[in-house]
């Protein structure tokens, strides 16, 4: 089982949905993926802190429909 692009990028874009999305599929897959996400819901938290809120979209399917996701979160430049 995978997640496609359409799903992953409908989780990443409901949770933020101000943000800067580019998801990369790794290894053509669907199953790894790299998502750089730009938001200004990423201000003033830790990288860490970013990465949870991106978990916590993705609602459980992590390590499930979603095998492996590379993670670049940051919020943009001033």
């Amino acid at each position: 089982m995978s997640m496609s692009r359409d799903t992953l990028e409908g989780l990443l874009s409901d949770a933020f949905p101000d943000a800067d999305i580019t998801l990369t599929d790794l290894a053509g897959d669907n199953d790894h993926w790299q998502a750089e996400i730009v938001s200004e819901d990423f201000c003033g938290k830790t990288r860490i802190a970013q990465h949870q809120m991106v978990y916590a979209a993705l609602k459980g399917k992590m390590g499930g429909e979603l095998h492996a996701l590379a993670l670049k979160t940051k919020a943009p430049d001033p």
